[in-house]
């Protein structure tokens, strides 16, 4: 039976400022996978968390599966709260009414993989800015995607601690 994430305990308070925070983090976290000290609080692998988060980097340059067609009366409450968004952390629980499973981007990864595909991920953020807007927010400047993506880290690497 699937892990309730709202109820999750002993997660890690993450406050990521660069992308070279967040990757140093993914990196520590699959080296203690690697030595058999990984605690997991939640319900993905963390390959499969960095894969999650590496995927939805690319949804910004690549597109957005159809699935990701938020209702308006929803884009226009986020589009309010986008500051709160870019500065505080995501709320834990949030699922798509319109996806099975809550979301996308959570094909089970060995970490290794994960790993890489946020690596490339984020480079690619680092050196241009994605050029769709955002399904929830709209059109978004290039800090304020590295921001909503840092955000996103905090919130899925937040359930991995190291022993």
């Amino acid at each position: 039976m699937p892990i309730d994430t709202t109820k999750v305990r002993d997660r890690r308070s993450l406050k990521f400022e660069t992308s070279a925070q967040a990757l140093a983090d993914a990196a520590s976290l699959d080296g203690a996978e690697n030595r058999g000290g990984l605690r997991r609080l939640g319900n993905w692998t963390l390959g499969q968390a960095l894969g999650h988060l590496a995927a939805w980097i690319g949804y910004a340059y690549d597109g957005y599966p159809p699935e990701v067609n938020p209702p308006r009366p929803i884009r226009f409450m986020a589009r309010l709260m986008k500051r709160r968004f870019l500065r505080k952390p995501l709320p834990v629980g949030f699922r798509m009414p319109s996806v099975e499973g809550g979301t996308l981007g959570v094909e089970i990864l060995p970490s290794e993989e994960g790993l890489r595909r946020f690596r490339a991920a984020w480079d690619r953020l680092e050196r241009e800015a994605p050029v769709l807007p955002s399904p929830i927010f709209g059109p978004l400047t290039h800090e304020e995607w590295k921001a909503m993506h840092l955000r996103h880290a905090e919130l899925h690497l937040s359930f991995f601690v190291p022993r």
